[in-house]
């Protein structure tokens, strides 16, 4: 299963906000796309959908930034890919263009319990888990880059 740019994006996010949780710095969004190597526009839509789901604060102003909520240092990381992706099937046997093979098919079924099991394993994960300990070396927190 692959994962969109928006949930690659949205995972990364937390995990920085986690990592800087560790350092007790401050974070905003042009921290977050420095270090995730993405444009703040993208960040921005990430971390806003973040905040619609009680995961992220953000605070405006002069002492602002973005920070975890309680919410979202103990949510799953399954949890989190749910929320981002959408509970989208995996293979789409209908449609426009329907599968011919589709009343007797068992792919579907497979592959929906495949998708179950893939998010059972990242419902064993928080954000806070992959982003303590020896990950902290491996997820840098961009400095802060001047206002322009």
């Amino acid at each position: 299963m692959q994962l969109t740019r928006f949930t690659d994006l949205g995972l990364r996010a937390m995990m920085i906000l986690s990592a800087g949780e560790f350092d007790d710095q401050r974070v905003t969004t042009r921290q977050i796309a420095a270090s995730a190597g993405a444009s703040e526009n993208h960040i921005a839509k990430a971390v806003s959908r973040l905040v619609e789901l009680g995961l992220v604060e953000a605070r405006r102003g002069r002492v602002g930034g973005l920070s975890l909520t309680e919410a979202g240092r103990t949510a799953s990381v399954g949890r989190l890919v749910r929320e981002l992706e959408g509970d989208r099937e995996v293979i789409t046997c209908d449609g426009d263009s329907p599968c011919p093979l589709l009343a007797g098919c068992r792919l579907r079924r497979a592959m929906a319990a495949a998708k179950e099991a893939f998010y059972a394993e990242l419902d064993r994960y928080t954000v806070t888990d992959l982003a303590r300990g020896p990950a902290l070396k491996v997820i840098p927190l961009a400095p802060p880059t001047p206002a322009r």
